[in-house]
């Protein structure tokens, strides 16, 4: 009796496993917000990393994270490193960018994969931008091969995971935009 239960339980698992390997690996996420701001200065604190640490949602998570910052336009580059599991370290350099309506990023996140992350600004009517920031991911590319089942199985939940961090940026972006906006009506009004 006891052997077909641990029998029972040994298959269970080797489905699962295997089921890891075979389960569909794309993940995506995206978010969007109004901004108040024209789309040259949105697309200005999107596509320069040395304004990110303003209103990146992983800059507040741990404002201790080192980063180095290389190149601008296409190629630029950020590296972080930290000791927060919500943070971690890794990469990204701009692959494209195509002023002021988008930018992409190569992200790789050492053995726990790599991604591409687009901004895309459109302007509305009423003079705003729509900002939408997309991730996409083949959540077993780059990841180590004993790794991959688990890393598939995160794929299902990589939107209630990554949604409210994106959702947070995109928030922090809007805030320091519309300040921006309301500095420079100041100025104006002097």
């Amino acid at each position: 009796m006891i052997g077909k239960i641990l029998g029972g339980v040994a298959a269970l698992v080797i489905i699962v496993i295997g089921l890891g390997f075979v389960l569909p690996d794309r993940a995506e996420v995206e978010r969007q917000i109004i901004v108040n701001a024209p789309q040259e200065e949105v697309f200005a604190l999107i596509s320069d990393f040395g304004e990110w640490e303003r209103w990146s949602p992983w800059a507040q998570i741990d404002p201790d994270a080192e980063y180095t910052l290389s190149g601008e336009g296409v190629g630029q580059k950020m590296e972080w490193k930290s000791d927060h599991r919500e943070v971690g370290s890794g990469s990204q350099v701009v692959t494209v960018l195509d002023p002021p309506a988008l930018m992409t990023t190569d992200l790789d996140f050492g053995d726990m994969g790599r991604a591409k992350a687009h901004f895309r600004l459109v302007p509305t009517t009423e003079g705003n931008t729509r900002v939408i920031w997309s991730l996409e991911t083949n959540m077993r590319e780059g990841v180590p091969l004993r790794m991959q089942p688990m890393s598939t199985y995160m794929g299902f939940f990589m939107d209630d995971f990554m949604g409210p961090v994106y959702e947070e940026g995109l928030a922090n972006l809007k805030r320091v935009a519309e300040d921006g906006q309301g500095e420079a009506r100041d100025a104006a009004a002097r």
